[in-house]
């Protein structure tokens, strides 16, 4: 699938996206919510243990709110 395509599908489904493409995704993304509200991206560095991005993307769930992810994108490590 295309990058704007994955972001239009968590969009429809109200997830944030988390990825690894570090490279295109964030040109898409700043493109894509000129047109829409996306429910956010979350970039993973493949060199990050599995261990330490569910340690990181726990954290996310339990100390933001879905709203505070609307149209922002951050990259793991934070």
């Amino acid at each position: 699938m295309k990058d704007r395509e994955v972001l239009a599908l968590a969009t429809e489904q109200e997830r944030i996206l988390v990825s690894h493409d570090r490279k295109t995704m964030p040109s898409e993304f700043a493109k894509f919510i000129t047109e829409r509200t996306s429910s956010g991206v979350i970039l993973v560095s493949r060199k990050l243990s599995i261990e330490l991005v569910i340690e990181e993307l726990l954290l996310i769930w339990e100390a933001s709110s879905a709203e505070e992810w609307l149209n922002r994108i951050a990259k793991l490590p934070l």
